[in-house]
């Protein structure tokens, strides 16, 4: 159940589709702590640690634009993303068969089959396929350091596409400590941002990095190339 004292925020992040949000929340304190996806005490937390916390990274995205959210498993911020955001067209990229299963389910529990699609694979795998999937925006929450989650979620980027990593207290040592290997790795400076201020409190930490330079033998690829791929990966 939704705060009292959250309610305005939620309005504010997902307008009309607060139903839609409050429907995912209950699956994620059921099926998703049955199934292990959520930790059982996370379930009173759901929506200032989880819910609004991933919407506020909204603001980062431009309309009507491609995401793919690595690692995504419960579907954080990805599924978030696509219930605040009904302009984008989000792709949930996930290797392990028992979250695809859960992300499936509730993209079809929740109507959102014409914007989400489901993914298995992992990250370096799927940028380095024959047939490669792109975003202008590729999200990750917890993934991995800053190093290698630049490795595998820069080459998803379009050219000019930008990594969002939602971090924690340490971003800002990550950013100082990786720097060089996002360089390499063809991003340009990682930038601090804090999301949701005067919405969410503490803000939501975000390290964005611009994909400035093609690196290695990943091949150009555009954001219309994702869309036409969405029917040939639809789970």
């Amino acid at each position: 159940m939704l705060p009292p004292e959250l309610t305005e925020a939620a309005a504010r992040l997902f307008g009309d589709r607060l139903d839609l949000a409050a429907a995912y929340a209950e699956l994620l304190v059921t099926d998703g702590v049955v199934r292990g996806l959520i930790g059982p005490r996370e379930a009173p937390r759901i929506w200032d640690r989880h819910l609004l916390n991933c919407a506020v990274v909204g603001e980062l995205i431009p309309t009507d634009a491609t995401v793919i959210d690595v690692g995504s498993g419960a579907g954080l911020p990805g599924l978030v993303l696509a219930i605040a955001r009904p302009d984008l067209q989000v792709t949930l990229l996930e290797p392990l068969a028992r979250r695809t299963a859960f992300l499936a389910e509730a993209v079809e529990t929740l109507g959102l089959h014409d914007s989400v699609q489901v993914l298995r694979g992992r990250a370096e795998e799927v940028a380095a396929g024959p047939d490669p999937v792109r975003g202008d925006v590729v999200t990750a929450r917890a993934v991995a350091p800053l190093d290698r989650l630049a490795a595998w979620c820069l080459p998803l980027a379009v050219l000019g596409g930008r990594l969002v990593a939602l971090k924690g207290a340490s971003a800002a040592e990550e950013v100082v400590e990786h720097a060089s290997a996002v360089h390499r790795l063809g991003g340009a400076e990682p930038v601090l941002r804090r999301c949701g201020e005067g919405i969410v409190d503490p803000p939501t930490v975000v390290v964005e990095i611009v994909r400035d330079r093609m690196v290695g033998p990943t091949p150009r690829a555009s954001a219309k190339k994702t869309r036409a791929s969405r029917s040939r990966h639809r789970r």
